[in-house]
């Protein structure tokens, strides 16, 4: 009997429910949409982090730089989509986590008095952010933390389009990225804190902003990762590594449809199929 041919993989499409942003220059997705579309200059400023007022009192107090910019981006980026912080399933990705607490419990392990506070440990490990974000929104989904160095947004993406459409439900996806102090700053020069935040669904709404697509014969291409022609946000892109989603956030304020390219591993790029939904 002559064996079935296989089944053709199929692409993984999802549709953009809702972002949120914040960084260096810009502190939500309407204000950095403008800036990539060209429509208002970029200016870069140091990122102010706000408050994670979602939190109880005690949480607060302990939440650090990761924790601001991830509850702050991914709340934006849930409220513009409709949907239910507590029933999404979420995937987190960072290249580096906390910078700021890991240069805390170096420098106190580096003095006279090496005991560590419970706090700045409870801070340390990587998934810290998402056990805030599931505090913070009485999430009780599936949540999923990756770090791939340089590549953590790509592999984020590719995570959270897999998850989005095995499971057939929507993900929310959390990039951040903070920045070390010295010294660490000198071996890993971060220049500021950056968070990036995205709803997505296997299925389009009245909502969806941009559809886009993984195709397996060409997701992963050696083509070079795409660029912005603004300097100082191509800096910003090079700079930290949850940045390399802005080209993607590009195509989506200015609807266009064609393929982004983004870094991912060396030599094998991640191309997204993108197309506007409005």
């Amino acid at each position: 009997m002559t064996p079935a041919a296989a089944s053709p993989a199929q692409a993984l499409t999802v549709f953009v429910e809702g972002i949120g942003l914040l960084g260096p220059g810009f502190s939500t997705w309407a204000q950095g949409r403008r800036q990539l579309d060209g429509s208002s200059p970029y200016q870069p400023e140091r990122c102010t982090l706000p408050l994670p007022m979602s939190l109880p009192p005690a949480e607060r107090r302990r939440a650090g730089a990761v924790v601001r910019v991830s509850l702050a981006v991914g709340q934006e980026a849930v409220t513009a989509s409709g949907l239910q912080a507590a029933a999404l399933p979420s995937v987190f990705s960072s290249s580096s986590g906390d910078a700021i607490n890991c240069h805390e419990i170096c420098r106190a392990l580096a003095s006279g008095d090496r005991l560590i506070s419970p706090t700045r440990f409870h801070n340390s490990v990587h998934n810290a952010a998402a056990g805030y974000w599931s505090i913070s929104s009485g999430a009780m989904a599936s949540s999923s933390v990756l770090c791939a160095r340089d590549a953590s947004f790509a592999a984020g993406l590719l995570e959270a389009m897999a998850q989005a459409v095995v499971e057939q439900t929507a993900v929310l996806l959390v990039a951040y990225d903070t920045d070390y102090p010295e010294p660490m700053h000198s071996v890993r020069p971060l220049p500021d804190s950056f968070g990036v935040a995205l709803v997505l669904t296997p299925s389009r709404s009245e909502r969806s902003l941009a559809q886009w697509s993984l195709e397996p014969a060409s997701c992963l291409s050696g083509a070079a990762s795409h660029r912005l022609d603004d300097g100082a946000l191509e800096a910003l892109r090079q700079g930290i590594p949850a940045a390399r989603c802005l080209p993607l956030l590009r195509s989506v304020a200015l609807q266009i449809s064609g393929t982004v390219v983004l870094d991912y591993l060396a030599g094998l790029q991640l191309a997204v199929q993108v197309a506007p939904c409005r």
